[in-house]
C-alpha cells in the first residue's frame, strides 16, 4: 500500500495574527507551494530523512555552516515523528483501536521556509491524513473539526512551538476560509466557528517572499506574553482585528475589492504598532513598503517572512515584479485553491455553495 497526501501553502488574507489570541481571520489555501507526505506499508515503522531538509551529512565544514545558516538545526523528521505520537496518543486516549500495521513516512515541501505560509503545519496535516487513511480512519473517528486542533497540539504540546490555528483550520478545509475562534464558542464547542467563502471571490493576488528566515513561534511569544497579561493594547487590537476580518468578509461576498485592500493595509498597520519595527525586520518592512510605493495594498501573508496584497492590472503585477527582484524577494501571483480542487464530500460542497458553518460537516 502506498498513500500520498499533498496540503498547500496557507496565507492570511485577514486578521491575522489574532488567531492565537481568541480572533478572527480569514485565510486560503494555494496552490503555488505544498508538501507532500508518501506513507508505505512496511514491516517496521520508519521515518525518512529528506535528504536536503534533514541533512546530517556536508561536502566540508562550510558546507555544515551554510546549511545550518539556512535551514537551522531542525528539518521536517520532527514534525513526523511528533505527527505519529500524537496520532496515536489521540487514538488512545479515544479508544480507537489501529490495525497491528507498520509503515514508512516520508515528506518533500517546495514551501519556502520560515516566512509564514504554513510549510511546517501543511506537513504535519498531510501526515495525519496519510496515517487516517493507512488506518481507516474517517471523520467519525477523529471529526474535521477537531483535526486542526490536534496538528495544532503537535507543534504547541509536543514540539514547544507558539502558534494559532489559522494555518490547520485552512489545512484541513481547503480553499478560503472565515474562522472565529471566540473563547466561549471555543470552550463551548471544542473548536471555533469555521465557515467556508467562495475562493473565486478573491482578488487577483501577488505574494513576495524574502531568503530571510523568521522565528514565527518566538514572535508570537512576546506578543502571548503581554495578551495573557491583560494588556489593554494588545486586546483592544485583537477585538480591531476582527471587526476588520467581518468587514473584509462582508467586502469579498461583495466584490469590494478597493475596501478589502485597505483592511489589509490596515492589518499591517496595526500588526506593526503592536510588534514594533525591531521585531518585524527590515526585510519584511521593505517589502511591505515596495508594495505600497507602487500603489498596492500589503500585510503578512503569516508570521512575516512573505507579504500579500491585490494587484489587478497586469502592467502593474509586471513593474512590481522587477520592482521586487530587483530587490532580491521573489514575486508571483497566487493561485487559491477550492474545494472542488480537493475532492470534497458532497456534504461539504453544499456547505461551500451556501456559506455553510463548516463545524457542522
Amino acid at each position: 500500500m502506498v498513500i500520498q497526501k499533498w496540503v498547500g501553502a496557507r496565507v492570511g488574507v485577514m486578521g491575522n495574527p489574532s488567531d492565537g489570541f481568541g480572533g478572527k481571520t480569514i485565510a486560503c489555501l494555494v496552490r503555488n507551494f505544498g508538501a507532500s507526505v508518501t506513507l508505505r506499508e512496511s514491516s517496521a515503522i520508519e521515518i525518512v530523512r529528506h535528504p536536503l531538509f534533514d541533512a546530517l551529512s556536508f561536502n566540508n565544514i562550510a558546507h555544515l555552516e551554510a546549511t545550518a545558516s539556512l535551514d537551522g538545526y531542525y528539518g521536517g523528521i520532527r514534525l513526523l515523528y511528533a505527527t505519529c505520537k500524537k496520532f496515536h496518543q489521540y487514538c488512545r486516549e479515544h479508544d480507537i483501536s489501529l490495525a497491528d500495521r507498520n509503515f514508512t513516512l516520508q515528506y518533500d515541501t517546495n514551501i519556502p521556509r520560515q516566512v509564514g505560509l504554513g510549510g511546517s503545519s501543511a506537513i504535519i496535516t498531510a501526515a495525519l491524513k496519510a496515517l487516517m487513511e493507512f488506518y481507516e480512519l474517517g471523520e467519525q473517528h477523529i471529526p474535521k473539526p477537531e483535526q486542526p486542533n490536534l496538528i495544532l497540539a503537535v507543534e504547541s504540546e509536543e514540539l514547544g512551538i507558539a502558534a494559532g490555528l489559522q494555518d490547520r483550520v485552512a489545512q484541513v478545509y481547503g480553499g478560503l476560509v472565515y474562522m472565529d475562534f471566540d473563547s466561549e464558542y471555543m470552550e463551548a464547542h471544542g473548536h471555533g466557528y469555521y465557515q467556508a467563502l467562495d475562493a473565486d471571490s478573491l482578488p487577483p493576488m501577488y505574494v513576495a517572499y524574502s531568503s530571510d528566515r523568521s522565528d514565527s513561534g518566538q514572535i508570537h511569544a512576546l506578543v502571548r506574553h503581554r495578551f495573557d497579561q491583560g494588556d489593554p493594547t494588545v486586546i483592544q487590537a485583537v477585538q480591531t482585528w476582527a471587526v476588520h476580518t467581518d468587514e473584509a468578509r462582508a467586502a469579498l461576498l461583495r466584490g469590494d475589492w478597493r475596501l478589502l485592500g485597505a483592511l489589509m493595509d490596515l492589518n499591517f498597520d496595526l500588526r506593526r504598532r503592536i510588534y514594533g519595527d525591531e521585531h518585524l525586520g527590515p526585510r519584511n518592512l521593505q517589502m511591505i513598503e515596495t508594495a505600497r510605493k507602487l500603489g498596492l495594498p500589503a500585510k503578512f501573508a503569516g508570521s512575516g517572512g512573505a507579504v500579500i496584497g491585490i494587484c489587478e492590472d497586469g502592467k502593474q503585477f509586471q513593474k512590481a515584479k522587477q520592482a521586487f527582484e530587483d530587490l532580491g524577494y521573489a514575486f508571483t501571483s497566487l493561485v487559491p485553491t477550492a474545494y472542488r480542487d480537493l475532492a470534497p464530500s458532497s456534504e461539504l460542497a453544499r456547505a461551500v455553495g451556501a456559506g455553510l458553518e463548516l463545524s457542522a460537516v
